[in-house]
């Protein structure tokens, strides 16, 4: 009889830790109804608070009733806009309360389906913070491995221009006194010698290459390959692709808002 007792608090305390460890790791799941259709997505756990802000976002309504705002072709819808938002001057942006970018590039990248945060470019917002509301699902469209290596060129080549214009910024008491003397060899030198410095500091620790299952899902299902390593992506769809592709064909004026009634009815998490 001991040794059965025994037995039995082995086996729930052994299934009990099964069951913590699996709950700790299941990633929410949010169903998105809209009036074309049910989109259900996937929140990723390494990407904790922009989770956390969409579940809030959720749970609080905010996206009942909300228009897909924004709406490209072989490229995204995109959601979220609060009312706050339609008729902001966007010459001044202020970020305060938004959510620090989270960017998992390599691990999660814009594929056919991702769902990513919307944000502010660079110019306003260099830290890449991410608006707290709105998000977009992407479409995209199919890309070679020539394509695809073109996409990185150009992102080694801004990288080696920023991080160029950073050691000029650095270095502008020592420009503007070479101007002074007119010493324009001076300058052109100093230039060059900062621009070939910002080339072998990115040539000795460049961008991360596309993986092998990334040029797979680009040549094979597509995405905004041009979006990584700029825009956090926080989860994905894994119901109703089909839905969001019927979303993307709508008409849409000139500033890309659709022309027709396009809404999520409700969102709520799933349990």
């Amino acid at each position: 009889m001991k040794l059965n007792i025994i037995s039995t608090l082995i086996i729930s305390f052994l299934t009990l830790t099964a069951c913590n460890g699996q709950n700790e790791n299941k990633e929410t799941e949010v169903m998105l109804e809209t009036n074309f259709g049910d989109i259900r997505i996937k929140l990723y756990n390494d990407t904790p608070i922009h989770r956390d802000a969409f579940i809030k976002n959720v749970k609080e309504g905010r996206y009942d009733e909300c228009t897909w705002h924004r709406i490209i072709r072989n490229f995204m819808i995109q959601t979220g806009e609060q009312p706050s938002q339609a008729h902001r001057d966007t010459s001044v942006v202020d970020t305060t309360g938004w959510i620090p970018a989270e960017i998992r590039f390599p691990l999660h990248f814009h594929r056919r389906g991702a769902v990513a945060a919307a944000r502010e470019g660079d110019d306003v917002n260099p830290e890449k913070k991410s608006d707290p509301f709105q998000f977009y699902i992407v479409t995209g469209r199919t890309y070679t491995d020539d394509g695809l290596r073109e996409l990185y060129n150009a992102v080694e080549q801004t990288m080696a221009e920023q991080l160029y214009n950073k050691k000029v910024a650095a270095n502008s008491e020592q420009l503007e006194q070479l101007r002074r003397n007119r010493d324009h060899q001076g300058v052109s030198d100093l230039l060059e010698k900062l621009l070939d410095e910002a080339k072998y500091e990115v040539g000795n620790n460049p961008p991360a290459e596309y993986t092998s299952e990334q040029k797979r899902a680009y040549r094979t299902h597509g995405g905004a390959p041009w979006l990584d390593r700029e825009y956090t992506v926080f989860g994905e769809v894994v119901e109703g692709m089909k839905t969001v592709l019927e979303i993307e064909k709508v008409k849409t004026a000139e500033n890309e808002r659709p022309l027709g009634d396009v809404k999520i009815i409700k969102a709520y998490v799933v349990e």
